[in-house]
């Protein structure tokens, strides 16, 4: 795989499993947060990534930046800030689906402004070729700002994808995440979105009216999951129906974020790296891309919390080799 970056801008946080301990809780600590999932599943999945993002110098982030480092993810956009660390409480339904409840106001992964935003033109940054956002760092401040004066910045000179990966429960505002997500639309060149969120944000709009009117304020391809219902991929002229691989599901945490790794990974082995590239991917390849971040989530899926795979866990695509 050719050198570069893929830079992941976002949150990075402790995802805490309660469970019933006689009169109180017992919690099983495990590291999250969407875009640090991705920035991990890039590592895992054989493509160089970095994380941008507040990262606290407390023991729980010291923890998380171990992780980055042990798994492989560069380290040298991270702003190190003594805010604490962000901290999910998280409730699995019966059939594994999570309800999230976040700890982070004024936390370390919400620190970054616009006046801290690296250079992508020397140094490490003149490796990245490609950036993700996503989830709720796309509306609490200031980060949300620092973030879209980057896709700003960078749309058109770097491929950049987005997975609104919608957080009431941290922002409760619907209009707000509407108007965040039509902003980083208009930049996006790959816009990857649950049918869940779509629900959330436009309630009653047909999936396919919110996909033409992104695609027309600039979205290259739209990627719409909708759980067992399978995965719709949008764009150049083209639809493609992706089914699901059923699995035993232990939980459906970071199954999504598996599903945007691979997705990034999978166009990244096509040599898909650049807007021409992507708007001159045929029907066979993009199913045979959508297909193999089908399976990652999948088997996301069969673990407990965001264990994403490896490489060499999954099968091959289309002449996409594993490692």
């Amino acid at each position: 795989m050719e050198n570069g970056l893929f830079l992941v801008c976002g949150e990075a946080l402790w995802d805490l499993f309660a469970k019933e301990d006689g009169d109180g809780l017992s919690f099983d600590a495990r590291i999250g947060g969407s875009p640090f999932n991705v920035a991990v599943g890039l590592a895992r999945l054989g493509l160089p990534a970095a994380l941008l993002t507040g990262l606290s110098t407390d023991p729980l982030g010291a923890r998380l930046h171990d992780a980055l480092t042990r798994e492989g993810v560069a380290t040298d956009f991270l702003l190190r800030t003594p805010r604490p660390t962000t901290l999910s409480l998280v409730d699995l339904g019966p059939d594994g689906s999570p309800a999230y409840t976040f700890y982070g106001e004024g936390a370390a992964d919400r620190a970054l402004e616009a006046d801290g935003l690296p250079d992508l033109e020397s140094g490490p940054g003149a490796a990245v070729w490609g950036i993700h956002f996503g989830s709720y760092s796309l509306v609490v401040e200031p980060v949300a700002s620092a973030l879209t004066a980057l896709a700003a910045r960078e749309a058109g000179r770097r491929l950049i994808t987005l997975d609104p990966n919608v957080r009431l429960n941290v922002e409760p505002d619907a209009a707000l995440w509407r108007s965040r997500i039509e902003a980083f639309v208009r930049y996006a060149d790959v816009v990857k979105v649950s049918e869940e969120d779509l629900d959330l944000l436009y309630p009653g709009e047909p999936v396919t009216t919110t996909v033409a009117r992104w695609r027309e304020t600039g979205a290259g391809i739209v990627i719409v999951t909708r759980g067992g219902k399978g995965v719709q991929a949008h764009g150049c002229g083209m639809m493609v129906d992706v089914d699901i691989r059923p699995v035993t599901v232990i939980d459906t945490v970071g199954a999504g974020d598996s599903f945007q790794s691979a997705l990034i990974a999978g166009l990244a082995e096509r040599g898909v790296r650049d807007r021409a590239g992507l708007d001159a991917i045929d029907r066979d390849s993009l199913a045979d891309i959508v297909a193999f971040a089908v399976e990652a989530a999948a088997i996301t899926c069969t673990r407990r919390g965001a264990d994403l795979p490896r490489r060499s866990e999954l099968a091959d695509y289309g002449g996409m080799e594993g490692t």
